[in-house]
């Protein structure tokens, strides 16, 4: 029990920054599920098993609508394709977790991932039960918030218009961040370009799912151009 303590005292301080973010985001998902039709029950089923920002806005979009199962897989595959490289960067440091490390999979969030990927446990803590507190601490800010937003929305009314965008704006404000630390703009412009040009050829609420299709493909074709060091010839020995 002691072990535990020390672990999830470790942890804490990590995943304040973490505690701002998801509480105000929790918040703006909580009230656009009210919105939409969904009472609180659902909105902590959502938060709770989800458990993926992005794709928690996405999915309250596909289920008000005509819900097309194969659409939604794809698409959360395809927004959530990320986990796949953080799960490879991270089974040495969840080798040995035990039970844990079931629970360290389900809640490895960017925000959990850049924590526990960068941030060693300090000494004489646990390395298991301090990544397993960072990721249940996230995990339960991000349910807070949002059921703080379900019950405000249902007993506050106010008008609810433009909510949905602050998912938008996250990622608006976190590609300015990215385009203004990266010399190289072009994989950026890559993104930019062929999302427009689904947007231009595809239906408003069917382009995601080609634009992220069409960014991986080109990034690929043109990896070693965007990324001379791939191709790099190793000096000679």
């Amino acid at each position: 029990m002691a072990d535990k303590a020390k672990a999830f005292r470790a942890a804490f301080p990590h995943t304040l920054p973490i505690l701002a973010g998801f509480t105000f985001l929790g918040i703006a998902y909580g009230v656009l599920m009210q919105s939409k039709g969904f009472s609180w029950p659902w909105t902590l089923l959502m938060s709770t098993t989800i458990f993926a920002g992005s794709m928690e806005f996405v999915t309250v979009g596909l289920l008000a609508g005509n819900f097309q199962p194969i659409y939604a897989y794809c698409l959360a595959l395809m927004v959530n394709a990320r986990h796949l490289f953080y799960g490879l960067s991270m089974l040495e440091k969840y080798k040995g977790a035990g039970w844990k490390k079931f629970y360290l999979i389900f809640g490895m969030c960017d925000e959990s991932f850049s924590i526990n990927c960068s941030v060693d446990p300090p000494e004489g803590v646990d390395a298991g039960w301090f990544r397993f507190f960072v990721t249940l601490l996230n995990h339960c800010y991000w349910i807070a918030g949002s059921m703080l937003g379900s019950l405000a929305g249902s007993f506050v009314p106010f008008d609810t218009t433009g909510i949905d965008f602050a998912m938008t704006g996250l990622f608006i404000v976190i590609f300015m961040n990215q385009w203004f630390s990266c010399r190289d703009h072009r994989p950026a412009l890559v993104g930019l370009g062929a999302s427009v040009l689904c947007l231009v050829v595809f239906p408003t609420d069917y382009f995601i799912l080609p634009a992220m299709v069409l960014i991986l493909m080109m990034l690929t074709f043109f990896r070693k151009k965007l990324d001379p060091a791939s191709h790099m010839e190793e000096p000679a020995k």
